[in-house]
């Protein structure tokens, strides 16, 4: 077999890491395959092929080209997997095709208030059918969901990817040889390339499926973390952090004797520039940092925080959870090393999430979990591992759901962030003028550059007992600390209301919110008077 490197292993050949006699002979095995396919009554048309994906009427799911074969190969057999069985030089080649290098687009906006974007057209009415969930009674009241930065609905095509792949398309994906793991891999790795584009990564191989985002970090801390660091070094983060950005840093800090540094915040949910240069330095090995606050909404200037922990030779990882289904992200762009988000905050199933990192980091990364399909070869003296990103997705997968993941992104697509960003923006003009109305409600987090999170408390009132109350009104909405402690002690809180916005959200849902509130201030307001009375 090859290494890594492309160059022979003559410490051993390859074997079967399921078999327990020797591997067959190529030219044996040639044709036992042979026969098999001859079994196989012959396609009519290129829809009855054996591996043909079933066709997507509404969303297109590219099958990826097999790799070319080794010119010794015999002739294809009809399934991929007995066509790399045969070419033993390949044993180690990804299930995908390379895609070619993109160059970077023009930087994209990343400031809410200022996109400066040309009109386009926006349907919010006919977004919100495309939500099945829209239509369910709360309480007896048609449901107004407020709680989009814990999770999203989902539209009815990632519904339906879903029931379809399980009902045409069910297999384990890259080793068998048989249709329908051919269609569940080629599912499966068109999310990848999906996920590709929506980021304008360079290669699928830059993307590796997980669990959700808090796996994602957690991977560069245990993989890369591990590695890179030793005592006395740093690794800096910022006031804005969901828990599931300090604690594996806090963890690894432990573990290796390093330090964790905290950027600061201003007043209004701002991270102070030059606070944070300054704590950068020659020991400085990572900075982590949201890309948009979930507490407070404020959104991080990303680009230039890159640029100064790179000049000081540090390595950046972005928390994009908030972001992504609210912004355009570039990853090229933003040159990030490393950025994670979940599919359900990206109207995606839940269960399924995305780490990307550069191709030469991933590389050079030790797996941090074994099992199958991490593999190119095993024996008990050792194990070789796949290139990335499969030897980060040991075991069966959550196919299904990145399947799931790959036709919300063919929705975002089909929408336009650009047609979010800006139906977002002017819902949380309305919606900040129209809170800040109401008696004794005070926002937390009033950054110049914000997306759509509306945390708030008002006076005399439990941020909990505000949720309940608009619970009772068919109102979703988040009241707690929303794994953001440290954001919100800055302001002296240890919870808050956080009503967030989405793309279906419109006017009358803020008007709902904003009515609720006033009529729960006026009955306390008639009980103050009644004992005064």
């Amino acid at each position: 077999m090859s290494r890594r490197d492309g160059t022979p292993d003559e410490s051993s050949s390859w074997r079967d890491p399921f078999a327990v006699a020797p591997p067959l002979d190529p030219a044996v095995l040639a044709r036992l395959a042979s026969e098999l396919y001859a079994a196989v009554p012959a396609a009519t048309s290129a829809n009855a092929s054996p591996t043909a994906p079933l066709p997507e009427p509404q969303w297109s799911a590219p099958v990826l080209p097999a790799a070319a074969p080794a010119a010794a190969t015999p002739a294809g057999t009809g399934y991929y997997f007995l066509d790399e069985a045969l070419a033993p030089a390949r044993v180690a080649s990804p299930p995908w095709s390379e895609a070619p290098r993109l160059e970077a687009r023009e930087p994209l906006p990343e400031i809410v208030p200022d996109l400066g974007l040309a009109p386009g057209h926006f349907d919010v009415l006919t977004v919100r059918r495309d939500f099945p969930i829209l239509e369910e009674r709360v309480h007896g009241r048609p449901v107004v969901w407020l709680d989009n930065a814990a999770t999203t609905q989902k539209p009815r095509s990632v519904i339906e990817r879903l029931a379809r792949f399980y009902a045409h398309e069910n297999s384990n994906i890259h080793r068998a040889a048989h249709a329908l793991a051919a269609r569940a891999t080629n599912a499966y790795e068109a999310a990848r390339d999906k996920v590709r584009r929506f980021l304008n990564a360079s290669s699928p191989r830059e993307i590796v499926f997980v669990r959700g985002a808090t796996e994602a970090i957690n991977l560069v801390a245990q993989s890369w973390g591990r590695r890179q660091l030793v005592a006395g070094d740093e690794i800096v983060i910022t006031w804005l952090e969901h828990h599931s950005n300090i604690v594996p840093w806090q963890q690894l800090a432990t573990e290796k004797g390093a330090r964790l540094r905290i950027a600061p915040i201003d007043d209004d949910g701002q991270v102070l520039l030059e606070q944070y240069e300054q704590l950068l330095g020659p020991r400085t090995q990572l900075v982590a940092l949201t890309h948009v606050s979930n507490a407070l909404g404020s959104v991080t200037p990303v680009r230039e925080m890159v640029a100064m922990a790179h000049r000081h030779g540090a390595r950046v990882l972005v928390d994009g959870a908030q972001a992504v289904a609210h912004l355009p992200v570039d990853v090229q762009s933003l040159d990030a090393d490393f950025y994670a988000f979940s599919g359900h905050k990206v109207f995606g199933p839940t269960g399924i999430g995305v780490l990307y990192g550069k191709a030469d980091l991933l590389d050079a990364m030790p797996p941090w979990q074994g099992g199958g399909n991490m593999i190119a070869d095993v024996t008990f003296e050792r194990t070789v591992y796949q290139a990335a990103p499969a030897r980060f997705e040991a075991g069966t997968g959550n196919i299904a759901d990145a399947v799931g993941l790959g036709a919300a992104l063919d929705y975002l697509a089909g929408v336009g962030l650009e047609n979010v960003a800006r139906h977002e923006h002017a819902l949380l003009v309305h919606a900040t003028d129209a809170l800040r109305g109401v008696p004794g409600l005070r926002l937390i987090g009033t950054a110049r550059e914000k997306a759509g999170v509306l945390s708030f408390v008002l006076d005399g009132f439990r941020p909990e007992d505000v949720g309940a109350a608009l619970d009772r009104e068919g109102i979703a909405v988040r009241a707690g600390h929303h794994c953001a402690q440290p954001a919100l002690r800055r302001f002296g809180l240890e919870s808050t209301v956080r009503p967030s916005l989405a793309l279906y959200n419109n006017c009358d849902d803020i008007d709902a919110l904003v009515a609720a509130l006033g009529r729960l201030v006026a009955v306390r307001q008639e009980s103050r008077n009644a004992k005064l009375g």
